[in-house]
């Protein structure tokens, strides 16, 4: 879904409700804002494995 996302550039969704209105799927923004937190938590966690903390 995140790839679909970024094609699309729905990733960005500021809150506005502008991607909710526009979805052709009908995703509420309150789902679009749980997959990016969890996007960004899952992001932070791989490049702490990688990189390791500072």
């Amino acid at each position: 879904m995140v790839a679909q996302m970024d094609k699309e550039d729905c990733a960005t969704c500021t809150n506005l409700y502008e991607c909710q209105a526009a979805c052709p799927k009908g995703i509420t923004v309150d789902y679009i804002a749980k997959m990016n937190r969890e996007y960004l938590g899952a992001t932070v966690t791989y490049a702490e494995k990688v990189y390791g903390k500072d």
